[in-house]
């Protein structure tokens, strides 16, 4: 059964029986369960969505959910509320998108359909500034970012290497502008720049330290078979070609001529390490351990391009 989106002229009175937090929470959770959603731009179950969810919607810091699961909401944020929690079952819209907002650890990014929703496990590598692979993180100055989307990578990069002037590089206007924002809302419009190039064709005579990327890598049978959710995002920036490594190739082909001697390439690739050792069984890909395990961010240095 279908629940009536409240509007700010006729609230939905059953709805309004739901004067708590706690009582949202539970209503949530419970219509998420139902409604069988998937998961998987920035929580993984119900609960967790419900939680994010109802406190960026009510502009609550995200770590206070016990601090206010008795408090009452007012009729206009029970609209409010009602009407997200209602998008988010019939449209399968991502909460990141109904919010504005995605996580990479502690970092908050503004999001919208321009971008993919952040989820890197290049963020977590960055949070350990690459070591042992960069000894010394004051000695980065030149990093790249390719396939930036929302500028998140090229703004952890930034705040892992602070002497570094950073190149967040996109084939997307609209994912650019989204970048500048983010780029603008944490102060490092000096040291990061949003470039618009088609991976790395506009880089000419650009050199660097550590060239990351977080490309699209979603093979061609698995994009038919993608969930309403994900679908929600650009296919610019999920899609690449017949086995998911037409991106990952460009850069094997061309980053070693922007990195500087020494100099680091670190990829993403997903599900795809099996298919792309096969392609390149002379390349000794470094595979780094992240949360996951260690099949989805691989490691090469200029030479072993070269």
């Amino acid at each position: 059964m279908t629940i009536p989106v409240p509007s700010p002229q006729s609230p939905v009175p059953h709805l309004q029986e739901l004067h708590t937090i706690r009582d949202w929470l539970r209503f949530a959770v419970s219509r998420f369960e139902e409604s069988g959603i998937v998961f998987g731009h920035g929580t993984q179950n119900s609960f967790d969505e419900a939680v994010w969810l109802i406190l960026a919607a009510l502009h609550l810091p995200q770590d206070t959910m016990n601090n206010f699961l008795d408090a009452r909401l007012t009729a206009e944020e029970q609209k409010h509320l009602g009407h997200l929690i209602e998008r988010r079952i019939t449209e399968r819209i991502p909460t990141a998108y109904l919010v504005h907002e995605a996580w990479l650890g502690e970092f908050k990014f503004y999001v919208d359909e321009r971008v993919i929703v952040p989820r890197s496990f290049i963020a977590e590598l960055l949070r350990e500034q690459l070591a042992p692979w960069v000894e010394n993180a004051e000695e980065v100055v030149s990093v790249a970012d390719i396939c930036t989307g929302s500028g998140c990578l090229a703004i952890l990069s930034a705040l892992a290497f602070p002497n570094a002037d950073v190149d967040a590089i996109d084939i997307s206007e609209g994912a650019l502008t989204v970048a500048r924002k983010n780029i603008s809302d944490y102060g490092l419009i000096d040291q990061v720049h949003a470039i618009a190039s088609d991976m790395l064709a506009a880089l000419q005579g650009k050199h660097y330290d550590l060239i990351i990327s977080n490309p699209p890598y979603v093979d061609a049978p698995s994009m038919a078979m993608l969930p309403q959710e994900y679908l929600q995002e650009p296919s610019l920036a999920l899609a690449s070609g017949e086995d998911g490594l037409d991106h990952t190739h460009a850069l094997l082909r061309n980053a070693a001529e922007h990195l500087h001697p020494g100099g680091l390439l670190v990829v993403e690739i997903g599900h795809n390490r099996d298919v792309l050792e096969a392609a390149y069984p002379k390349l000794p890909f470094t595979w780094l351990e992240v949360s996951a395990g260690d099949q989805f961010v691989f490691l090469l240095t200029r030479e072993q391009l070269l």
